[in-house]
């Protein structure tokens, strides 16, 4: 469930976008980077961690809404987030970026957005325009990526909007989580948290804005790709 142009931001990240110029908001032309020898395999350290980051996802619904074990929820995200900058870490490093890995890991940042959304709205942690307002989003992205294909690319350059939007929310629901007490810590967390939440969820959708149009000039200034048949 990866954005158009958003993909993975954090360091560890090892998605990518592709060359597109003349995009708002001051975005750069970006290439996409050199693809090892190793790109098709799948058996890979870093693969496996991003596969473990998935498994993580059930586990962290179930300790939310089942026990509501949320310290144990907690490190689980915090354990995700370790693994994320881990497995891009090591694939550049031991040069295993594969195209399994460079899906898996926008996948997974979606799926535990969503993930932490739907298990805090169904606590009742954030209200439901606040949920929905995340998986909404991603759908004008998914809507995207057909018009783009008939001009024969699958994505967009990442946007530092869409890079601070995603950094904005994984850390405004584990603080909401957390604030989801008694206390004065509870209440600190609770402030912050819904700070880098309105702030993500706004920037969020700031980026999905700018990547329709630019998608939207992409088709008024590109020639539609012949298919064959």
């Amino acid at each position: 469930m990866h954005d158009v142009g958003d993909g993975s931001t954090r360091p560890g990240a090892r998605g990518a976008g592709v060359p597109l110029a003349g995009a708002p908001g001051g975005t750069e032309p970006q290439t996409a980077p050199a693809v090892d020898i190793h790109s098709d395999r799948v058996l890979t350290l870093p693969n496996a961690l991003s596969a473990l980051r998935l498994l993580g996802v059930p586990l962290f619904l179930w300790l939310v809404l089942g026990p509501e074990a949320d310290g144990w929820a907690l490190l689980v995200l915090v354990l995700s987030g370790a693994t994320d900058f881990l497995d891009g870490w090591l694939a550049r490093r031991w040069n295993q970026t594969t195209r399994v890995g460079q899906l898996l890991d926008p996948v997974a940042d979606r799926l535990y957005i969503l993930a932490v959304v739907v298990g805090l709205g169904l606590r009742e942690v954030i209200p439901w325009w606040l949920a929905l307002s995340i998986p909404l989003r991603d759908a004008l992205m998914w809507g995207l990526v057909p018009l783009l294909r008939t001009r024969g690319l699958s994505s967009l350059p990442v946007h530092f909007l869409g890079k601070s939007a995603t950094f904005n929310l994984l850390y405004a629901f584990p603080l909401l989580l957390l604030g989801d007490g008694e206390g004065t810590a509870a209440e600190l967390a609770r402030t912050f948290g819904w700070a880098f939440a309105i702030w993500g969820v706004g920037l969020y959708w700031w980026a999905g804005v700018l990547y329709t149009w630019q998608v939207r000039r992409l088709l008024a200034t590109t020639e539609r790709v012949r298919t064959r048949g």
